[in-house]
Parts: structure tokens; C-alpha cells; sequence
């Protein structure tokens, strides 16, 4: 048994300078929703020193000496740009699993032949078709593939690939590589770890076994297993269903009224019922929350949340938006300039596995076929074509993203230009 997990090299910023091509070689960073904090950085940023998370306004002064560069999150190109990496990666394997929007496991099960040249083949077919970088990482198990790739992003003479296959080989990486960098070490985990005397990941994989599980748990325990080559988690086909669905996002601007909440909220819960009814699942309850920056010293601090237990469980729209405005008004308060709320959907079910509650109200007649009907159409038409009569037509939430490059891949109107 054998993976190969393809990273892509600083995804967002290859994206960027994949169409932008005057940012090559230069410092770039790009920036999280409503130009906050940098969540990329090209190899030229990570130099001067800029650290992921860092604030943007931390950044200025870079700016203005070195010539940094900050872009805004451009999700629609990001994900297009994904979506062609794991199509390539897919006439290339039998079976992969996307693990995220810039990284895929792929099972190299009954493939034959230099799998190290495999991986050459991979960056090279990838470069060449979709124009995003990628490394690669080669192993008997997915966390000693997570490992290679590592490996391969941190020295550049591999070429972007690693094939850890060769236990010798593998020995001499683990006890190179920090603890912290093994797939599932968390920083609590790894902390302890190092006051345990556990620094390197060869000292994590030769710790006793069953030590680590009484004093962690047991996915610490196959992830030792799986440093000494022992497969303990498979490839998965498609993602799990998630256990709770969160829809937030911070303001553009502050907001003070009830009524500028009461439209973000409805909005937020209107995208979760969307992606609930993605996952085919009924929520019981929902949170709802808001708060205001803890960073500014003119407003009064405030943050409150409540869950709201669902009379029935539901994904209609209506259900959520309800829900999630009868607890709004539960915990707004007058007086604070609020940055952020939210809605959380959890307590799942699926539909043909609960059992009704005799006293409680039934559900609302045609709902499925109705929300199924509104999806299409949203689908079709553009999201919020079919919306709930609190939502206005245009909000005023969108984000703030004043460095935002155009979707090149995703509108017909911001298709790139050449000129002869």
C-alpha cells in the first residue's frame, strides 16, 4: 500500500501570480476576509519575515520599504483553480481524496513502476495544465506521505518530491523533522510533548504506544503507528458529513441596529440551510452569536451567544431564519459597534433515521420539495435569486476587500485581456 499527497505550493499566491504574472519574484501575501490578516505568503514574504496570521496592518511598513505586496481572498478563482488540480490528479491515480482546497491524497494501490519518477510526472502534468506548482510526498501511510511532502517543500534539492518508502530513508527525515510538523500534532499536543523530552517526530514514533494513548488518545496512538509504517487511516472517498455547520463572517463596517444584524444574521443562516441540505441532514438546534472587535478601544466590549433548540428538525430555510432571529433578539444589546456575528447549525440527524416527536408540531407540508425547488433555481440563476423577504437585494455585508484581483476563470466579464 503506498499514497501520495500533492500539496500546491503557496496555493493562494500561485493562483495570484498565475494570472498576474508581474508578481513572480515578489514579495506577495494574501490577505483573509476583510483584508485581516495574511493567510498566504509567497516564499519572497515568508523572508522578510512575515509570519502567517500576521495583522495587515503589522504589514504597511513593508510595504512601503520592501515593495510587499498584499492581494485580497479571491475564493471563486482559488476554488476553480482547485477543482482543475484535482481533475488533472484524477487521470493519474485510481482513487483520490480531497483533503483540502490545496491538498489531495491519492492511493498508489496496484500502480507499478519509479514512483518517485511518478512524482515528477505529477508536478510536471499539473504545472503544464492547471500553471499552479505543486510537491509531492510518497509513503506507506498518509501521515508518513504528509511527512515527504514536508520534506519535499523544505529542501529544494528533491525537486518537490520525496519517496519515503525506504525505512532507512524514513528514520533519517523523522529525526530532521520537529514533532510539530507530524500530521495531527496540534500545538497543545506538541507543547507537552516537548516537556515530555518528544522534540523530533523519530522520538514520537519510537515513544511507547500505549503510554501516549492513556496520556492523549487514540488517533495520538495511530499516528505513532502510522510513522512506523503501520496503515491506520485509509483513504476516504468522499468527505465525512460535517458535525456542525458554521456560516460567520466579520463587518466591513461596524453595525449598531438590530436591523442591520437581523438581515446578517437571516443571511448567515439562509448559506447554512444551503449547505446543509448539501450534506442531505436535519439540524435540531442552532447558535447565534455576535460581538464586537476586542480591539477597539472607543466601543464598549460586548459578546453573547444562545442556542435555539428547533421545534422539529429541519433544513428549511424558514425554520433556520426564524430560529436564528428569535435568538438575535434574545442577546442584542443597544450601544456596542458590533464586527461580527454568526450562525451554527448542529445537533445533526438524518431524515430517515430519527424518530418523531408525538407532541411536538409537524414539519412544514412540501418543504423538501420547495427548498429543492429554490436551490435549483440559485443554482442556476445566481445565489439569492430565490431568498427569504428579510434579505434585501443587496445587503451591504459584502466584504472588504479593496486588493481584490478579477475572477478570471469564474465571469465572463473579468476574463483576461491580451492585447496584440
Amino acid at each position: 500500500m503506498s499514497f501520495a499527497l500533492v500539496d500546491c505550493k503557496n496555493f493562494y499566491v500561485s493562483c495570484e501570480r498565475l494570472f498576474r504574472p508581474e508578481l513572480r519574484g515578489l514579495p506577495v501575501v494574501v490577505l483573509s476576509n476583510n483584508d485581516g490578516c495574511a493567510v498566504a505568503r509567497s516564499d519572497e514574504a515568508k523572508a522578510l519575515g512575515v509570519k502567517m496570521g500576521q495583522p495587515y496592518f503589522e504589514l504597511r511598513d513593508l510595504e512601503q520599504r520592501h515593495g510587499l505586496i498584499a492581494c485580497s481572498s479571491n475564493f471563486a478563482l482559488y476554488a476553480d483553480l482547485s477543482g482543475r488540480v484535482m481533475r488533472t490528479l484524477r487521470t493519474m491515480a485510481p482513487r483520490v481524496e480531497v483533503y483540502s482546497i490545496d491538498e489531495g491524497f491519492l492511493d498508489l494501490r496496484g500502480m507499478q513502476g519509479d514512483f518517485e519518477q511518478l512524482g515528477r510526472e505529477m508536478c510536471a502534468r499539473v504545472l503544464r495544465e492547471v500553471g499552479i506548482p505543486v510537491g509531492v510526498g510518497i509513503a506507506q501511510t498518509k501521515t508518513l506521505a504528509k511527512l515527504a511532502n514536508w520534506g519535499a517543500k523544505k529542501w529544494p534539492a528533491t525537486g518537490g518530491v520525496v519517496d519515503l518508502r525506504d525505512p532507512a530513508r524514513q528514520r533519517r527525515l523523522l529525526a530532521l523533522a520537529d514533532v510539530g510538523e507530524v500530521w495531527g500534532i496540534g500545538r497543545k499536543i506538541s507543547a507537552r510533548l516537548n516537556s515530555m523530552g518528544v522534540t523530533t517526530a523519530l522520538q514520537l514514533a519510537d515513544y511507547d504506544k500505549k503510554t501516549l494513548r492513556r496520556l492523549f488518545n487514540v488517533n495520538v496512538e495511530r499516528t505513532i503507528r502510522e510513522l512506523g509504517g503501520e496503515l491506520c487511516f485509509a483513504l476516504e472517498d468522499g468527505p465525512e458529513p460535517k458535525q456542525m455547520i458554521a456560516c460567520t463572517r466579520s463587518f466591513g463596517e461596524r453595525k449598531f441596529t438590530l436591523q442591520e444584524l437581523q438581515e446578517a444574521v437571516a443571511g448567515y443562516a439562509t448559506r447554512a440551510g444551503e449547505k446543509l441540505r448539501v450534506q442531505r441532514q436535519l439540524c435540531q438546534a442552532l447558535q447565534v452569536f455576535v460581538r464586537s472587535s476586542p480591539f477597539d478601544q472607543r466601543s464598549q466590549p460586548y459578546s453573547r451567544g444562545i442556542c435555539v433548540p428547533l421545534a422539529c428538525p429541519s433544513s428549511d430555510t424558514r425554520d433556520l431564519v426564524a430560529a436564528a432571529l428569535c435568538g438575535l433578539e434574545a442577546i442584542y444589546k443597544p450601544g456596542p459597534a458590533y464586527a461580527k456575528a454568526g450562525v451554527v447549525l448542529m445537533n445533526f440527524v438524518d431524515p430517515e433515521r430519527y424518530t418523531p416527536d408525538l407532541f411536538a408540531p409537524p414539519p412544514r407540508p412540501g418543504s423538501e420539495r420547495l427548498m429543492a425547488v429554490m436551490d435549483a433555481i440559485n443554482a442556476k440563476q445566481g445565489r439569492g435569486t430565490i431568498r427569504p423577504a428579510r434579505l434585501a437585494v443587496n445587503q451591504g455585508f459584502s466584504m472588504k476587500r479593496e486588493q481584490l484581483s478579477p475572477r478570471f476563470t469564474t465571469s465572463w466579464d473579468e476574463l483576461l485581456r491580451v492585447n496584440k
